[in-house]
């Protein structure tokens, strides 16, 4: 079983940055895939970028060239880096993880980009 922890949303002005995190409850090595997800209101929820245990990744063509997944093996953590936010980055952005054919969840962390 893998829990997930994500921290870091909140509010910010177009053209900025923030930084999420997932903490992962087991080590992220031994994860086949995690990634970022989000749901904006009335919208389904949609994938937005993911990282293999070997370190290949993929984004969505909408954060390409703004959004970063990475990851701190150490700390069992991966990261989200997004720099020229935009308001329809707004969303609920959630941790996944795939392991053992199982898909986990966080709980969710809000993002509001708004002026």
């Amino acid at each position: 079983q893998v829990q997930l922890v994500e921290s870091g949303g909140g509010l910010v002005k177009p053209g900025g940055s923030l930084r999420l995190s997932c903490a992962a409850s087991k080590t992220i090595l031994s994860i086949y895939r995690m990634g970022w997800y989000r749901q904006a209101p009335g919208k389904q929820r949609e994938v937005v970028t993911t990282v293999t245990s070997g370190g290949s990744t993929t984004y969505a063509d909408s954060v390409k060239g703004r959004f970063t997944i990475s990851r701190d093996i150490a700390k069992n953590t991966m990261y989200l880096q997004m720099n020229s936010l935009k308001p329809e980055d707004t969303a609920v952005y959630y941790c996944n993880a795939l392991s053992d054919l199982i898909t986990y969840w966080g709980q969710g962390t809000q993002v509001t980009v708004s002026s």
